[in-house]
């Protein structure tokens, strides 16, 4: 099965399927760093305004990479606890590694914000858009953090995802709708299922935050 060129083609092609569905006033909120460059594309297809959703993974002690949990800039933890059950970890082992992610999502938050406020999205159709879809955890952290701001409806839109991952969001209340292009059976992770995908910097997701507002870009901070 074929893959994506890299995050901008991937976010044209999302564009395509989520231009027919007759969004009300859309809104698109990316996950950083990853689901700014796919939904630069997206937001200006639907001429809807573009914004972050900040979400940190919670990583299991001893390999990070395995998200056990995700939390956002305020709002409370988010554990998988069945996954945190077979490995034996409980909520007290990960306090300190919960706080480190809220503060760092903070930190976040203020750097692509640029003093901006929260999005205004009551009322809206509002699009969270990733790079992929692993584990799904943060992605559900995103969607319960934006459920309190009372959008008229919320989609999760990634050009790929695992099957796990995706039936969970599917059957699950987080949101109305899941888009996905690609829904591979050997999953494994999202880079591979890309041809180019670098790790993106602060200053990346700034500049493209800046490119969909139709602003200049800022200088590169020293």
């Amino acid at each position: 099965m074929r893959g994506f060129r890299d995050r901008t083609q991937a976010g044209e092609l999302l564009a395509e399927r989520l231009t027919g569905l007759g969004l009300d006033r859309p809104y698109v909120l990316a996950l950083p760093r990853g689901g700014v460059q796919v939904a630069v594309p997206v937001a200006r297809a639907l001429s809807a305004p573009l914004d972050v959703l900040v979400v940190r993974k919670i990583g299991a002690p001893g390999n990070p990479e395995l998200g056990i949990g995700a939390v956002t800039a305020h709002g409370p933890v988010l554990l998988d606890t069945e996954r945190a059950a077979r490995l034996g970890v409980d909520r007290h082992a990960l306090l300190h590694t919960v706080e480190h992610e809220r503060a760092e999502a903070r930190r976040r938050l203020l750097i692509y914000r640029e003093g901006r406020g929260e999005p205004e999205v009551g009322g809206r159709d509002v699009i969270v858009v990733d790079d992929g879809l692993a584990t799904g955890v943060t992605a559900r952290a995103a969607l319960r953090d934006l459920a309190d701001r009372n959008p008229a409806s919320t989609r999760l839109a990634v050009p790929v995802g695992s099957a796990a991952a995706l039936a969970a969001a599917r059957h699950g209340s987080d949101c109305d709708e899941v888009v996905c292009l690609l829904e591979p059976e050997d999953f494994h992770a999202v880079g591979l299922w890309y041809e180019d995908f670098p790790q993106l910097s602060d200053d990346e997701v700034v500049h493209a935050l800046h490119e969909a507002s139709g602003g200049s870009a800022p200088r590169p901070r020293g």
